[in-house]
């Protein structure tokens, strides 16, 4: 039977009121701006941390109305959260992949939508189909030109699937960037004119060779790195067909036991890394681990 993950994914488990129906009003966004929470966060995706809490600055020390670089978040307790870029952000900074393992549920979700828009912002300044200049509206959730046009926030979905052979073994890879111990699932981007489950099939043929079959869900998580969607599946491959490194992506890629996986994922995650482990897996901040660490506990 297939299995399922056994939790939300960390950076799928957001508590901000996203407020789409605010976005549209500028007197509400006007209104909310007088006590609006801000977050700065630098291009490296860092914002201030103090005593372990997310700092949030007041909003109207940055403007007395909402700024046009500013982008709506939510609302959290009554309270408009917006983010801005600000690279002059001082004290004790930390970025989202560091901070993971110990991160609340608002924190998580504000970082995760900060940064995606943030990003995205950084790069649409001009429309695609003829140059012309956009501007940000809606709080942040779109933008026009002049002449009207208006484009969205750009959202990149990837696959990322566990390889198992059915039984007590599972596929897991390393990229030539990566220490000779981090493994991990693989993964990929969707194409155009390609469902998931082709580019599952597709993305595992192309990085280990593998022919792989009865593909189903798992589940999905936000990854703004720069601003993508992680779509995770399962999928089963016969570990006798030999591993061929295509695409030049992956290093190496071994069948390890569900034991071996166990015994890893006790150690911890990647921060681990000079443990002298001969396996160690992604952190709590990565869907991998949720899929990983929901495998491993079948019996």
């Amino acid at each position: 039977m297939p299995f399922q993950l056994n939790g939300v994914p960390l950076l799928s488990r957001s508590t901000i009121d996203r407020a789409e129906e605010v976005r549209a009003d500028a007197q509400a966004l006007k209104d909310g701006w007088a006590t609006a929470a801000l977050l700065r966060v630098n291009r490296r995706g860092q914002v201030r941390f103090e005593n372990g809490a997310l700092v949030l600055d007041k909003a109207i020390d940055l403007s007395p109305e909402p700024s046009p670089a500013a982008v709506f978040l939510g609302i959290d307790a009554g309270v408009h959260v917006w983010a801005v870029r600000d690279n002059e952000v001082t004290g004790s900074l930390a970025d989202l992949r560091a901070m993971a393992s110990g991160v609340d549920d608002l924190t998580a979700g504000l970082l995760a939508t900060a940064n995606a828009l943030l990003n995205w912002h950084d790069k649409a300044g001009f429309h695609g189909a003829d140059g012309t200049v956009t501007t940000a509206v809606k709080g942040g959730w779109s933008r026009v030109t002049e002449n009207g046009y208006e484009e969205f926030p750009r959202i990149d979905p990837a696959v990322i699937c566990l390889i198992h052979d059915g039984g007590d073994r599972v596929l897991l890879a390393r990229q030539h960037s990566w220490p000779h111990s981090l493994f991990s699932l693989l993964a990929g981007f969707v194409e155009a004119g390609e469902s998931l489950e082709r580019c599952v099939e597709r993305e595992m043929r192309e990085e280990v060779g593998l022919d792989v079959r009865e593909i189903h869900y798992l589940g999905s998580q936000p990854w703004p790195f720069p601003r993508s969607l992680m779509v995770g599946f399962a999928a089963v491959a016969d570990p006798d067909q030999p591993l061929v490194f295509s695409d030049g992506e992956i290093a190496e890629a071994y069948w390890f036991s569900r034991a071996e996986v166990r015994e890893a994922l006790a150690v911890g995650d990647w921060s681990a890394r000079n443990n002298g482990a001969r396996l160690l897996l992604p952190g709590s901040i990565s869907i991998a681990r949720t899929i990983v660490e929901s495998w491993a506990a079948l019996d």
